[in-house]
């Protein structure tokens, strides 16, 4: 782990690695939602709304897997956050890289299931150990300086990409008819802006390279976002990555 002396990562190291989160979560969606079954194992708004519909019809074994999923998500995200905790009250500074791993080690444990003859899987337990993978790295990096960012689903980074590019808008016409005092505020809010946009991006490129490989490599496939993922370790124990986290959690 890192420590005090370590510097905390940059604004724009943070904002490379939840980018790379972003496009990980979009790819691992995709794969667990064509190669296991039709739920997302990132996106819990789409099952909150397989689990009312699957109520309302009284589809109970289609419900129960979808709560389980969203129960596995809720359990990685509460992990992830009592990791944070505890960074915090010891001042372990690269304490993210303890959930990455954990993401890491969960996925990779889906691909090892994947290998397995037919008779030993089951669509559940797979879908769980994703979902709680995707729990933990919502919880990893959600602060990039004033910015809260959400790296494993995207509705509420389009809705902030649009409160963002009217505020940006609203300050290019202010700078435009004659105000001085605007001119870095509407800088910022441009980079910000572009920025969101980006993780909306990422997200969806990465659903698109995970479609595309699934065909192909099925659940193997996954042994992309577990290197990934040891990138982000590795950023992680040079520059600390969840100090904001902590600060928030103390």
């Amino acid at each position: 782990m890192a420590y005090v002396d370590k510097p905390a990562a940059t604004g724009a190291t943070k904002r490379a690695v939840a980018l790379v989160l972003t496009f990980t979560a979009g790819y691992v969606d995709i794969i667990g939602y064509l190669g296991i079954y039709k739920l997302f194992t990132a996106n819990m708004t789409g099952n909150t709304v397989h689990l009312a519909r699957d109520l309302g019809q009284g589809n109970w074994a289609e419900a129960m897997l979808a709560g389980y999923v969203l129960l596995a998500f809720v359990a990685g995200s509460l992990a992830g956050r009592i990791t944070v905790e505890i960074g915090a009250r010891h001042r372990i500074r690269s304490i993210a890289s303890l959930t990455l791993f954990a993401e890491a080690a969960l996925i990779a444990l889906v691909i090892a299931v994947s290998l397995l003859p037919e008779v030993n899987k089951g669509v559940m337990p797979l879908l769980v150990l994703l979902a709680a993978a995707m729990g933990l790295q919502t919880a990893t990096l959600t602060r990039i300086g004033p910015l809260t960012v959400h790296t494993t689903f995207v509705t509420g980074m389009i809705n902030k990409f649009a409160q963002l590019l009217s505020h940006a808008l609203f300050l290019s016409y202010d700078r435009l008819f004659g105000a001085k005092d605007c001119v870095e505020k509407q800088q910022t809010a441009a980079r910000q802006t572009i920025f969101v946009l980006s993780i909306w991006i990422l997200y969806c490129s990465g659903a698109f390279a995970g479609a595309r490989v699934d065909t192909k490599f099925g659940l193997p496939a996954l042994a992309l976002p577990v290197l990934l993922l040891v990138s982000t370790i590795v950023v992680d124990q040079i520059q600390p990555l969840a100090l904001q986290e902590e600060r928030d959690q103390a």
